[in-house]
């Protein structure tokens, strides 16, 4: 089951004439990002560089809603290129364009160009912990025990 919530979005004016984000599927949990870079002339990532690639938007998200930033799986699957804060946040608070840091982790570079999907963004809720300090925490089985110690 799945529901929907309002976001109000902006194209900003280099972002103008690309297509706003959109599910790719029906039961798809994330919209496309698309590269508002200029036309004819893409952002070549070359192998190991990362960059920060607009996407002429900005958001209003509701109270209590995050957007999450996620890689798309075909850009890493063919290429090596993935979101480098994976999955970047953009809080309910925040106004500015919606920017990808995408990092090229293949072999060869790779051209960026306007209007391609880069990204994907996850409407979620946020839940905002409210910590409360006490001088030990109740015990479970595995206890201390950190990375690798519930298996291989």
């Amino acid at each position: 089951m799945s529901s929907t919530v309002k976001v109000d979005i902006r194209q900003l004016p280099h972002g103008e004439g690309l297509a706003l984000p959109a599910y790719q599927s029906a039961d798809a949990a994330g919209l496309d990002l698309l590269a508002a870079v200029p036309e004819g002339t893409p952002l070549i990532l070359g192998p190991g560089k990362h960059a920060m690639v607009p996407t002429g938007l900005a958001i209003a998200l509701p109270p209590g809603f995050e957007a999450q930033v996620r890689p798309r799986s075909g850009l890493a699957a063919k290429h090596g290129v993935t979101v480098l804060n994976s999955p970047g946040t953009i809080d309910a608070d925040y106004r500015g364009e919606i920017s990808v840091i995408l990092i090229n982790h293949g072999e060869a570079a790779f051209a960026i160009r306007r209007g391609e999907r880069i990204a994907q963004m996850v409407i979620a809720p946020v839940v905002q912990a409210q910590l409360v300090p006490v001088v030990s925490l109740p015990d479970t089985d595995r206890g201390s025990g950190g990375f690798g110690s519930t298996g291989r």
